[in-house]
């Protein structure tokens, strides 16, 4: 799959500028962002555009479904350029990154994660702990080099849930996802096989650092978790639990392919976002508008994503 450059960046664009409320359009994309919450320095890079089927977005719903929602919030039908926002949260003795984005290898237009970081002033190296939301190839595959097998992270300790690590290496993973994402598991195995002598686990609920606490939002993945940062109003990281700034939010009950468990994760983002528009949490997606901050308001009978402005 080829990925135009300008079109990325003309798509990032119009992402922006279709946002369900007002957000401030920035072309080019901006490689990182940074934003204070609480004691913390929240910081999203940017790791690249996705180019994927809008299909894929709500594989229980015809193309035409899909494609008149995209229409009708002013978005492209057919496909979706989903950016990838990777995020680092700066504490007073720690720099946790959250996720570590697709690596060059996975899909054209990613890959671009060490360039923004250079961007942002931060070191590679500076980094002491990476939390994983799951082990899908556009959060895990960047977290070793392809060509010498180098970590990423050097200095890192890694965290995953316990069933989540758990899926990834049993013996009939690939049983486990969807038919057309069998071939992750060689992936994920590679990246968390290097990681082993670093790698621990955690399970929901629990502090994985402080001010940071994991979130069971599985259904995505069996394993999978956002994070909660401590601050005067909740930060929820999202990973994947809401993928799309409209489809997420105004149809939860869609069920993207990419889902392991598809009716598992449409509860779950009924509950999640019950509550985010209840607690008036900020959020940030990991696919949403770049830089993927917004808060979540009760719109009909669904929700809709306000993004934060930059």
């Amino acid at each position: 799959m080829h990925v135009n450059r300008r079109a990325c960046l003309l798509g990032g664009a119009s992402l922006l500028a279709a946002s369900v409320t007002p957000a401030t359009a920035q072309t080019p994309t901006p490689s990182f962002h940074r934003t204070k919450h609480g004691a913390f320095e929240i910081i999203s890079v940017f790791d690249g555009y996705m180019d994927v089927a809008a299909a894929g977005a709500a594989a229980n719903k015809t193309d035409t479904e899909v494609d008149a929602t995209l229409l009708a919030a002013g978005l492209p039908k057919s496909r979706i350029l989903q950016p990838i926002n990777v995020t680092f949260v700066r504490t007073t003795s720690d720099l946790i990154a959250i996720d570590v984005g697709a690596g060059p290898n996975f899909l054209d237009g990613l890959g671009k994660l060490g360039d923004s970081m250079s961007a942002a002033g931060l070191d590679p190296k500076a980094v002491t702990k990476v939390l994983f939301t799951h082990g899908h190839p556009d959060h895990l595959w960047g977290a070793i080099d392809e060509f010498d097998d180098s970590i990423r992270f050097p200095n890192a300790q890694y965290m995953m849930a316990a069933v989540e690590l758990d899926l990834w290496l049993s013996p009939d993973a690939a049983t486990k996802l969807p038919t057309d994402r069998a071939n992750f598991v060689p992936g994920a195995r590679r990246n968390l096989t290097a990681l082993k002598d670093k790698l621990s686990t955690f399970k929901p609920g629990q502090d994985v650092a402080p001010g940071i606490r994991a979130i069971d939002t599985a259904g995505h993945t069996q394993g999978h978790t956002s994070f909660e940062i401590a601050g005067p109003e909740p930060l929820i990281i999202l990973g994947d639990a809401l993928i799309h700034p409209v489809i997420s939010f105004a149809h939860s009950d869609w069920r993207p392919a990419a889902d392991h468990e598809p009716d598992r994760a449409a509860t779950m983002r009924k509950a999640l976002l019950d509550r985010l528009a209840t607690d008036r949490a900020r959020i940030l997606g990991y696919h949403l508008i770049r830089p993927g901050l917004g808060r979540v308001e009760r719109k009909d009978a669904g929700y809709r994503f306000i993004a934060e402005a930059s």
